[in-house]
């Protein structure tokens, strides 16, 4: 069975920064899916915010984040890691990460993210 945690998220204020991590386990867990990270805010649907190929070598990034979050990824620790800078109040959500296109059995846990103005 896939697990995938994700951790690093918190309270900061306006302007400030995070890193997100994702470990993925289990079977059939790859380093060869495209994973995303993604968010829920409350009373709004969970979207898509950035993903990243296999290899690193192919990004998207959502408008609303483009230019302050980076996605990357350490295949050798079954990882997916989500730098988010200069956050605002309105990234204020629980960002989980998943096979890009998702696979409802994958959800984890997610991390909250809160961004105080």
């Amino acid at each position: 069975q896939v697990q995938l945690a994700e951790s690093g998220g918190g309270l900061v204020q306006a302007g400030g920064s995070l890193r997100l991590s994702c470990e993925g386990s289990g079977r059939p867990y790859s380093s060869f899916w495209t994973m995303g990270w993604f968010r829920q805010a409350p009373k709004k649907e969970r979207e898509l915010v950035a993903s990243i190929n296999y290899n690193g070598e192919d990004t998207y990034y959502s408008d609303s984040v483009k230019g302050r979050f980076t996605i990357s990824r350490d295949n050798a620790e079954n990882a997916v890691y989500l730098q988010m800078n200069s956050l605002r109040s309105e990234d204020t959500a629980v960002y989980y990460c998943n096979k890009n296109p998702p696979v409802n059995d994958y959800w984890g846990r997610g991390t909250q993210v809160t961004v105080s103005s």
